[in-house]
């Protein structure tokens, strides 16, 4: 078997919404609009520079229901563009692509092989030992576990497996569809198992390798750092390498500036944009949509949480003068007060106060109030798993976010 190259990737997602930014950054959203085709073009260029002999898509092609059937035909069109350039395409339906009602009216190229959702497939590429199993899923929900009832391995040919899968034990905040084992998939006989659904880059296994190559583009403050696909160089049948390139035209980050010690606002402003100047580094030239947390100890904390406004519209300043393509997708502090009293306060006072202002976090009636209003927010919104983390990080944090706000309060101008 002579060695050769092939691109898998996974969770396209083409058209997909970038989550939290519409609202706060209109801008920056219109801007990056057609970032998951973009992404896909660079998928569709590197394949053919590459010299890879075939693409693998597992899964996840489109968002669901096509908002926009302008996305399908632009997928078509990049197939179309392989098909030029004598590269097949294999795919499996995810669980996003099994609830797309155009999916099936698309008129794809003859170098597309659309992999059947009845039951699993094998498929050979012409001129190559290589033979490909896989099954798309017939339903969103797919509870069973697909891969049981994948074929036996091809004598002879380097065989991969084709999978929509949420792994035990990997799910994170994906959703458990086609679960299996790792185990199982390193005992099935395969050289490479090539997955989707998981958006996190994994090599869960050598030898077999069995891989996660993450989404494409990334779509949240959730998907940070470098998105894209594998390379995957086999030789003498076995593979050689398996190569992560970053593809994505929009880069989300998160970072935190710790302003430990800080007393004054332009020195806390310093710090932030060196925060930001970091982040955009990592960003490899792209452009950055950035969460950014304040942490520490400051006599500031409580003037950023009165002035918390003022505060965003200086940062957001400081990202556009630094770059064009820096926004800034939340700010959130977690600052605290220096634990002394405030010196400008008679100490009898400032002591009685500052000990019935610190018991607040630790105080029944608060912790009442704050879950009655918390139900009432968490009553709007769908059951999941974001929600819960939601209503536990408020939990965490309210009693010193109280804690801070009443202590500027208190200080009045001299915390301004």
């Amino acid at each position: 078997m002579t060695g050769f190259s092939f691109l898998h990737a996974a969770d396209l997602h083409l058209d997909s919404p970038l989550i939290g930014l519409a609202g706060r950054s209109p801008d920056f959203a219109e801007r990056v609009e057609n970032a998951s085709r973009a992404a896909l073009d660079a998928l569709v260029e590197l394949a053919i520079a590459e010299d890879c002999r075939f693409v693998l898509l597992a899964g996840d092609v489109f968002d669901g229901d096509l908002r926009n059937i302008r996305a399908g035909l632009y997928f078509v069109s990049r197939m179309r563009r392989l098909a030029e350039a004598g590269v097949p395409v294999v795919v499996i339906l995810g669980n996003h692509d099994a609830e797309n009602r155009f999916m099936s009216r698309l008129e794809l190229s003859d170098n597309v092989r659309l992999i059947s959702a009845r039951k699993p497939e094998t498929f050979r590429i012409d001129g190559l030992d290589v033979a490909i199993h896989g099954r798309s899923f017939p339903q969103r929900d797919v509870t069973e576990n697909l891969a049981r009832a994948y074929p036996p391995p091809v004598a002879g040919c380097f065989n991969i497996g084709l999978l929509h899968t949420a792994l035990i034990g990997h799910e994170g905040e994906h959703a458990a569809y086609a679960p299996c084992s790792l185990e199982q998939l390193r005992l099935h006989g395969y050289d490479y198992w090539a997955l989707g659904h998981i958006h996190d880059r994994q090599i869960l296994s050598e030898r077999p390798h069995v891989v996660y190559p993450g989404n494409l583009q990334g779509r949240s403050v959730r998907e940070t750092g470098a998105k894209g696909a594998s390379i995957v160089r086999v030789l003498d049948g076995e593979v050689a390498a398996v190569e992560h390139r970053a593809l994505d035209a929009v880069r989300w980050g998160s970072a935190e500036a710790r302003l430990d010690g800080v007393a004054d606002r332009v020195s806390a402003l310093d710090r932030i944009r060196a925060t930001m100047v970091k982040a955009l580094d990592q960003a490899g030239g792209r452009p950055l949509a950035l969460r950014l947390r304040l942490t520490g100890e400051t006599p500031l904390a409580g003037a950023f949480a009165l002035g918390r406004g003022e505060l965003r519209d200086d940062v957001e300043t400081l990202a556009a003068g630094l770059s064009g393509d820096l926004w800034l997708e939340k700010l959130s502090l977690g600052l605290t007060p220096p634990s002394a009293s405030s010196p400008s306060l008679d100490p009898t006072v400032a002591g009685r106060l500052d000990a019935e202002i610190a018991a607040i976090a630790d105080d029944a009636s608060f912790a009442a109030r704050r879950d009655a209003r918390l139900a009432e927010v968490l009553a709007k919104l769908p059951q999941s798993a974001r929600a819960a983390e939601f209503a536990a990080q408020i939990r965490a944090e309210a009693g010193a976010r109280a804690t801070t706000l009443a202590r500027a309060l208190v200080e009045g101008d001299d915390a301004l």
